[in-house]
């Protein structure tokens, strides 16, 4: 008796393999060309635009009619910004597994301090006019002015040791101790754009920033946590 193909009994088929959604095709998508080597050129340029904008705005003359606090406001929330970005960059990684973003970090932290020292020459050239006794007697008067200028201050030694050499001239446990800094530039930052608005009683962008800032250093207490609980412990076993 034969069987026919009909009576003849299925092979089961092999499990479907799972597709992967929209959403994680889109973030395979953003972190492959986040790792691409046009990206940091990218970002680099882009990084260049506010000074573009503000440089050209002063020579066609588009600042409004007091382009000096113009030039103050733009490099100010500039500085402010970027410094969002930097702070927002190893949560992101962590969160989405870009590990491209890691790239970017020291780049972006340098462009914080460029902003800063441009906020800072507008200061002392478009208020002061390069008068260092007049910069001296203004700062402990204004207590935004000198909060700022402290922040600027503590920023100078995290851009000058941001480059492999002076990681391996500090070793990497007192380097991460100096870079720990951030948090607290932030805070001041973000103090000095409170003061500076409270003049006006426009408090709606201190608001937005001082939101985006507070949650930031929350995303990274976690990681700053074991960091101090990692240096107590290397500092008993050395006492021992």
């Amino acid at each position: 008796m034969t069987t026919t193909t009909a009576d003849a009994p299925s092979r089961p088929r092999p499990p479907a393999t799972p597709t992967p959604g929209a959403a994680s095709t889109l973030k395979q998508r953003i972190g492959r060309w986040l790792g691409h080597r046009a990206a940091k050129p990218v970002v680099f340029v882009l990084c260049l635009l506010p000074l573009i904008w503000l440089v050209w705005g002063a020579v066609m003359n588009t600042l409004g009619a007091n382009p000096a606090e113009a030039i103050l406001r733009g490099t100010g929330l500039w500085t402010l910004r970027l410094l969002c970005l930097v702070l927002l960059v190893t949560p992101l990684r962590k969160a989405t597994g870009w590990v491209a973003l890691a790239r970017w970090r020291r780049m972006l932290g340098l462009y914080v301090f460029f902003y800063a020292s441009l906020h800072f020459l507008s200061y002392a050239w478009l208020d002061m006019g390069f008068d260092l006794d007049a910069i001296v007697r203004d700062l402990p008067k204004r207590p935004f002015a000198l909060v700022g200028f402290v922040a600027f201050v503590m920023l100078i030694p995290l851009a000058a040791t941001s480059f492999n050499r002076a990681i391996r001239w500090l070793g990497a446990p007192r380097w991460q101790m100096l870079h720990k800094l951030v948090y607290v530039i932030a805070v001041l930052a973000v103090l000095h754009f409170l003061w500076i608005r409270s003049s006006k009683h426009r408090y709606g962008d201190v608001l937005l920033y001082g939101g985006i800032v507070a949650l930031l250093l929350a995303a990274r207490l976690g990681s700053l946590r074991n960091w101090i609980d990692r240096q107590r412990d290397r500092l008993f076993v050395t006492r021992v």
